[in-house]
């Protein structure tokens, strides 16, 4: 898999085995230095506050937009290697989500997409997950999870699915053995 076309996930997202010891990324055994962020978030604190995170995690280059448009002038401008997304009432983070998966301009129809949102009710979670997002966050969150996270994208080896209905990560987390009749043959 590859992130802006440019280089393989493994030479931007670089693994070691340090233990866990620091509160950087990089000391955790991933080194994200090099990967570029963006965050969209409506409000200015949480913007600043997401961009503070992901800059304490080992992050050089986080971009802030408060706007869908904004936002996606931003990717076009410069695409990003993953992307945090609010989703509330005042910002529609799956109106973001369907025009970056979509929209013929998208830089990157293929970049890691966390959505962070209150909205935790499992009907809130099937319905980003449906609309092509890659991670859900709870709000309130904490650097532990905003690495977990980011961690969890950069270890994933699920490949995309694009259908007339869906564009996203394969939603699939884990494999499971068939056997009934209605079986799929590959």
């Amino acid at each position: 898999m590859y992130l802006n076309g440019k280089e393989p996930v493994a030479a931007r997202w670089q693994r070691d085995d340090e233990p866990i010891s620091h509160a950087s990324a990089a000391a955790r055994g991933l080194d994200i230095s090099r990967v570029g962020a963006l965050v969209l978030e409506k409000t200015q604190l949480m913007r600043e506050t997401m961009s503070s995170v992901l800059r304490n995690l080992g992050m050089r280059d986080v971009r802030a937009a408060g706007s869908v448009d904004y936002a996606f002038e931003l990717l076009v401008d410069r695409p990003a290697d993953i992307i945090f997304t609010d989703w509330g009432p005042s910002l529609d983070g799956i109106e973001f989500l369907q025009i970056l998966r979509r929209d013929p301009r998208s830089p990157n129809p293929y970049v890691p997409v966390v959505m962070v949102t209150a909205n935790t009710e499992p009907r809130h979670v099937r319905c980003a997950r449906d609309s092509g997002m890659t991670e859900y966050l709870a709000k309130p969150y904490s650097a532990v999870t905003v690495y977990k996270h980011i961690r969890a994208i950069a270890e994933s080896k699920r490949p995309f699915v694009k259908m007339a209905s869906f564009f996203g990560p394969d939603r699939r987390r884990r494999a499971m053995d068939f056997c009934g009749a209605e079986r799929r043959l590959a």
